[in-house]
């Protein structure tokens, strides 16, 4: 603060003179251009580190049971199912279905049944889980209830490669406290780590994933504990 040497001393305790320092616009655009030169010829590290971050350690293990993480029905998810399941890793394959009044959705049912045929994954156990938000975190309440009832000890998850992080800490908050081992098998290529950002769809489901596991993992869980 200076203080105007031609105004009467009495107007300081009203008004103030003051100086700022301000950026240029050429001094602007000289960062701005310098941070995106910078994230282009990282993108290789960068990128793939987000994609890194969303994805389960691969370590599929004999257990008790499949459990096909069903929420967005994907044909690849009974595929990869049906290759478990053919080397032995488990003999029972466990498939969640929203559910009103504990009764599973007839045309979800149908669904599931149709992609089990088609992916010749062999019979299915269907799990009905509510559809009440938080999503994830409530479906995994009730399969834990079902995996407890029917005394499984451990089950492999089948989930999306990008969706595979955030179901593991859901599954550990929820089965692994109540004892039963959790493994995890993705279903898509690793290259995909790589090749995300080439596609809209690719990169929309990778921020997608990225707001939801930070979701799950600063709100939802703490909550849920």
């Amino acid at each position: 603060m200076r203080r105007d040497p031609d105004s009467p001393r009495w107007t300081r305790h009203f008004v103030y003179r003051s100086e700022h320092l301000r950026t240029t616009w050429r001094f602007r655009f000289g960062l701005l251009a310098l941070i995106g030169t910078l994230a282009w010829l990282t993108s290789g590290w960068w990128t793939a580190a987000v994609a890194r971050s969303l994805v389960c350690a691969n370590d599929p293990a004999p257990s008790d049971a499949i459990l096909i993480e069903n929420f967005d029905p994907e044909y690849l998810l009974f595929e990869r199912a049906r290759q478990l399941r053919q080397a032995g890793l488990a003999s029972r394959v466990l498939v969640p279905v929203a559910a009103t009044d504990g009764e599973p959705n007839a045309v979800a049912r149908s669904l599931s049944d149709t992609m089990a045929s088609l992916s010749r994954v062999g019979a299915i156990e269907i799990v009905p889980v509510r559809e009440v938000e938080p999503i994830s975190l409530n479906a995994a309440r009730d399969i834990q209830r079902f995996a407890t009832h029917q005394g499984i000890k451990s089950v492999i998850v089948v989930s999306p490669l990008f969706r595979s992080r955030r179901s593991m800490l859901v599954y550990s908050a929820t089965l692994g406290r109540s004892g039963i081992r959790v493994h995890c098998a993705t279903v898509s290529d690793r290259r995909d780590v790589n090749a995300w950002t080439q596609t809209l769809h690719g990169i929309q489901g990778v921020v997608e994933q990225s707001v939801k596991l930070l979701y799950y993992r600063l709100y939802v869980l703490q909550v849920a504990r």
